[in-house]
């Protein structure tokens, strides 16, 4: 199968849920005819046409509704140059809100080597603007210094870079300038990856102690590897435990720990982890049986959490213009927002 059809049964299935929140064999039969109707817009002759699920709502809906005198016309926006924005939006306070958001992807051997790293970034776009804006965005991108030949600083290099049907792709490939008319509400503008090797943000040491097959104890030892001043925020932790693992005690240097029988796991969860920091969780367990197999199975521990104004790919907004022929003046907003994705770190 090529690219560009993988890429249109992934951009159905996201217009689906859009509709049917589950896209699921029931939702599908159930709502045949509107499966039907979105399949006939988003595609014609085998090329994509509208594919804005906002506008595509605008017109083909899942309630019945009364006919009209006269024939019906279909939105603006599908007739319009700019296909996603309606023509006289108006706001009395016109602003944009920008996310870069990086999911890190990452698993970690027992003795510290990385086996697997990646960064997956978005930005998405949140737009209160009046009229038909342009925005012009630049970015510390990497190929757009080498063109221009500035002087070198921190600067990355994106790859997987996908863009939202807004911008204008002849613009970007000729001067990697991102120009758009952008969509009202939230979109997301872009997405991108990074294949580099990222130093695990938060590491972890565990040491498993038996005690004459009838009880384990469990020392974690959780140590923050990013600067003082970012701060990680709901972070959790999963330590894996045997299965047959009863009569849970737990002693925390900082948040709280508890037992999640059904998943095998403890949870150890800090609300507020600062960079440099080193916390401790001891967790202790009878075992039942004789012999548990499960303390040998080494399922890794895994880590989740979010750190507010940090990007672990040092990807800055350099500028986000905003252009309108009124002239009006508009507040641009950026936020950026590391989080764990698949992120992994095995145990001795």
């Amino acid at each position: 199968m090529s690219a560009s059809a993988i890429f249109i049964l992934d951009l159905k299935g996201k217009i689906f849920k859009e509709y049917f929140k589950e896209l699921e064999e029931e939702s599908i039969r159930d709502n045949f005819v509107t499966v039907y109707e979105l399949m006939d817009e988003v595609m014609d002759f085998g090329f994509p046409q509208t594919t804005d699920s906002k506008i595509l709502q605008e017109y083909i809906t899942q309630q019945g509704h009364k006919l009209e005198v006269g024939a019906p016309r279909p939105p603006a926006t599908v007739t319009n140059a700019v296909s996603w924005r309606s023509e006289g939006i108006k706001y009395r306070k016109n602003e944009v809100f920008m996310d870069v958001i990086e999911s890190v992807n990452l698993l970690v051997s027992a003795n510290g080597s990385v086996l697997r790293s990646e960064i997956v970034g978005s930005i998405k776009l949140k737009v209160v603007l009046s009229g038909m804006p342009e925005l012009r965005l630049g970015l510390n991108d990497k190929v757009l210094f080498e063109i221009t030949g500035r002087e070198k600083s921190k600067t990355v290099e994106l790859e997987d870079v996908k863009f939202h049907q807004c911008v204008r792709l002849s613009r970007f490939e000729n001067d990697r300038t991102i120009s758009f008319i952008p969509p009202d509400g939230e979109s997301e503008l872009m997405s991108y990856r990074l294949n580099t090797t990222v130093k695990p943000l938060i590491w972890i040491e565990s040491v498993i102690e038996k005690f004459s097959h009838s009880r384990v104890e469990i020392k974690v030892k959780a140590r923050s590897q990013f600067k003082s001043r970012s701060t990680a925020n709901n972070v959790s932790i999963l330590v894996p435990v045997p299965s047959d693992a009863d009569s849970p005690k737990f002693k925390t240097s900082t948040g709280s720990a508890k037992w999640v029988p059904e998943k095998n796991v403890v949870q150890w969860n800090i609300k507020s982890f600062p960079g440099g920091k080193e916390y401790v969780m001891r967790a202790h367990f009878g075992l039942p049986s004789v012999e548990s197999d499960e303390l040998e199975a080494k399922r890794p521990i895994t880590v989740n959490f979010e750190i507010p104004y940090f990007t672990v790919s040092g990807i800055q907004v350099r500028y986000l213009k905003i252009i309108e022929k009124s002239g009006y003046q508009a507040l641009p907003w950026v936020r950026y927002i590391t989080q764990s994705g698949d992120y992994q770190l095995r145990t001795n």
